[in-house]
């Protein structure tokens, strides 16, 4: 079980809301005492007390501390355990248009472009999951015109030679396009998951969301760095 992924789950899924906040902090807490191995101290999350609500840390700092989490000698497991469930929670974070979805009862996809680096831990982050209604379902591509009626696509490190084709491929279909090398950024992607100063990082480029019609929300940006790259036709 990919329990990073879940504990970075319930802490963005969840802190947003208000009416949730305390039952973040202890959904992270019973994860995080199943584990010896992924381990979220009071102190790690703003050294903020369940009771004292004053204290507790804002949105946009939780967002900054947990993408801080990866440190140099994580393993690969757990960087795509915690990419997993950052995947989730864009899910949350961004809207579609209405002509990103096929019909009323259409399922969310999110899909993995080329060789899957996630394992299991992208189904288990979704499973059981709904997004505005929409049941949750992860979809995994060998080919860009394989592609049909997906909201974010993660783009593999095999395929990012073939990125700006992809990302052309896929333009005005409301694609939120994932990938964590520098030709995702340099392709007009939407997202890419950086390392900076052994931290995972977001690069959020504004233009290429606009360019699909995708908004994304303020307390995202604001745990993101932002660039304005390409155009938006």
């Amino acid at each position: 079980m990919a329990l990073l992924s879940r504990i970075v789950r319930a802490f963005l899924a969840r802190v947003f809301n208000p009416l949730h906040r305390g039952s973040a902090f202890r959904r992270a807490s019973a994860l995080r005492g199943r584990s010896t191995h992924s381990r979220l101290s009071r102190r790690q999350i703003g050294g903020a007390s369940e009771c004292d609500p004053a204290l507790r840390p804002s949105a946009a700092t939780i967002l900054l501390l947990l993408a801080g989490m990866l440190t140099a000698g994580a393993q690969v497991t757990r960087e795509y355990d915690l990419k997993a469930a950052f995947l989730f929670n864009f899910a949350q974070f961004v809207e579609w248009p209405a002509t990103a979805f096929g019909s009323s009862d259409a399922p969310f996809t999110i899909g993995v472009l080329g060789a899957d680096p996630f394992g299991t831990a992208l189904d288990d982050v979704v499973r059981n999951e709904k997004v505005n209604g929409r049941q949750l379902i992860v979809l995994r591509y060998r080919s860009v015109e394989e592609i049909k009626g997906c909201q974010i696509l993660f783009i593999s490190e095999s395929e990012s030679p073939n990125a700006e084709q992809v990302v052309m491929a896929l333009k005005g279909r409301n694609v939120l396009t994932v990938g964590d090398t520098d030709k995702i950024a340099s392709s007009g992607g939407v997202i890419r998951f950086f390392p900076e100063k052994n931290r995972l990082r977001l690069r959020i480029n504004v233009n290429a969301a606009k360019r699909e019609k995708l908004t994304i929300s303020s307390k995202l940006l604001r745990a993101a760095e932002i660039v304005n790259t390409g155009g938006t036709h």
